[in-house]
């Protein structure tokens, strides 16, 4: 849901008269922006759990939303040919659904940890990468969608991806530390990745949408609040 905060905050941005204005705003759009981007933060941070050490997992993070934030600045200023194919959507809804069911029921990273162990560190860390690259860019399909759509202020739009961007990093690293802290997290982390990819191919093929988008999340709170619920026993 990251970057869901900026869409609210839009037309009031486009009519302040004044950079002073849109400052006297900034700190409730990092607020919201933190509370907001927690599922994806929780993805994020989970992908990067197969990788040795917290300094890897730190660069592994990174360098992979730098690259995803210059994907979202290329979405968004080419948004009127690209968002034209909802093959766009309907991929990044899949992927992330995919993303719930490899990594809860087949959990790869456990299976090849081994043989990834071995001379093939560097091919780890730069999967990780590409890994995080592709899913915080399939989360901000959706609200990069519905910002454009309000809006065609597209300096504003980028504003809001930067602070989105911003506040995921904080979050992510937060949530690195509360995996290991919260048993159920990781697993509540998915289930929010597949809430969030279920609402994107509906928005996409369904004209009509079936549910208001805060049914949705309602549901990713609910989800949250479960993975909050068991703390790690300590042996």
């Amino acid at each position: 849901m990251d970057s869901a905060a900026i869409n609210s905050f839009i037309p009031t941005l486009d009519q302040v008269d004044s950079w002073y204005e849109i400052f006297t705003l900034l700190p409730i759009l990092i607020a919201l922006e933190l509370l907001l981007s927690a599922d994806n933060a929780v993805a994020l941070a989970s992908l990067t759990k197969s990788l040795d050490s917290s300094e890897l997992r730190s660069r592994a993070l990174n360098i992979g939303i730098t690259i995803s934030l210059l994907f979202r600045i290329i979405l968004i200023i080419l948004s009127n040919v690209l968002l034209k194919f909802i093959l766009i959507r309907v991929f990044a809804g899949f992927y992330l659904i995919y993303l719930f069911f490899s990594n809860v029921f087949f959990n790869p990273d456990q299976e090849n940890a081994e043989n990834e162990t071995k001379n093939n560190n560097n091919f780890r860390f730069l999967r990780v990468v590409a890994l995080l690259s592709i899913t915080d860019f399939a989360f901000s399909i959706d609200s990069i969608t519905t910002a454009v759509a309000i809006s065609d202020q597209y300096i504003l739009i980028i504003f809001g991806a930067v602070i989105g961007v911003l506040a995921l990093r904080f979050t992510s690293g937060i949530f690195l530390k509360l995996l290991d802290i919260f048993s159920r997290l990781e697993t509540a982390g998915y289930v929010a990745i597949l809430i969030v990819g279920i609402k994107l191919l509906l928005n996409t093929l369904i004209e009509e949408s079936i549910l208001p988008d805060y049914y949705f999340y309602i549901l990713i709170l609910f989800a949250f609040i479960w993975g909050f619920s068991k703390k790690e026993s300590k042996t």
